[in-house]
């Protein structure tokens, strides 16, 4: 190995690999090279793989390899950002986020519908953030009888242990299934009979809109909301009356007053 790589892997490696492997259940974080290894030999879910800049190691190349196969997404970070997402210090320069549930495929909820003799009804969100957001939706998305809810690989929470919490459950029956691309997506579904509406300010008043028969509700993020390149694969764009002072609504709270105008109107 090269002295530069052999420098840049010293950067919190604090002894043998065996015994300095640590790995948080309780918030799916894995700090370690042997168990981030195992985790994606294991075949668990990684999220997201933060890897020290500069480390090129037999030992990091073979897991960056197994992250690859599994199209995790990989960030080269400096050692003082690792030291910030480690708790104990000894992350040995690599740490994985796993995901707290197994994701589902999108033909899950298709096959979902089927058995329950429904038309489609799908979320996709659009780069929701934040954990309690997300864990608020899926909740939603099952009171609301939603087949599955669609979530984006890049630049967006995945399924985290307090995304599962404030799902209150509803995690377990709800399918979550992640894709590389929302807006390819929704051209895929298009085919598939589905129609899509967003959620946007600017858009017809809801009660306008005819929202029966397959369906897909897309929500955008907290800050930007739907993004226009998404916004602009959707069939329908739906706002919700304002009657307050400000001009927005939270995003779990917006998905919550659009899913249940799906709702009525399936219902009638």
């Amino acid at each position: 190995m090269k002295q530069n790589d052999t420098s840049a892997c010293k950067a919190g490696d604090t002894g043998n690999d065996a015994g300095e492997d640590n790995v948080r259940f309780e918030e799916l974080t894995i700090e370690g090279r042997n168990a981030v290894l195992e985790a994606f030999r294991s075949g668990k879910t990684i999220d997201k793989l933060f890897v020290l800049d500069g480390c090129q190691d037999g030992p990091v190349k073979t897991i960056t390899r197994e992250a690859r196969k599994q199209d995790t997404i990989i960030n080269y970070v400096a050692k003082e950002r690792l030291d910030q997402l480690s708790d104990t210090g000894k992350h040995q320069g690599v740490i994985a986020y796993a995901a707290a549930y197994k994701y589902a495929e999108i033909e899950d909820m298709f096959k979902l519908a089927e058995e329950k003799g429904e038309p489609p009804f799908l979320f996709i969100l659009d780069g929701i953030e934040d954990p309690h957001n997300l864990g608020a939706i899926i909740r939603t998305a099952n009171q609301a009888g939603a087949h599955g809810v669609i979530i984006p690989k890049r630049r967006a929470v995945g399924l985290t242990s307090t995304v599962a919490k404030t799902s209150a459950g509803a995690i377990n029956y709800t399918p979550v299934a992640k894709v590389t691309n929302i807006s390819a997506t929704i051209e895929e579904l298009k085919e598939k009979g589905l129609w899509f509406v967003c959620a946007d300010m600017g858009g017809e008043v809801m009660y306008r809109l005819n929202l029966k028969g397959p369906i897909g509700l897309v929500i955008g993020g907290e800050g930007d909301g739907v993004s226009r390149l998404v916004k602009e694969k959707c069939d329908m764009v739906a706002s919700i009356p304002m009657k307050g002072d400000i001009d927005s609504l939270n995003a779990s709270v917006a998905a919550g007053v659009l899913a249940y105008e799906i709702v009525r109107q399936r219902m009638n």
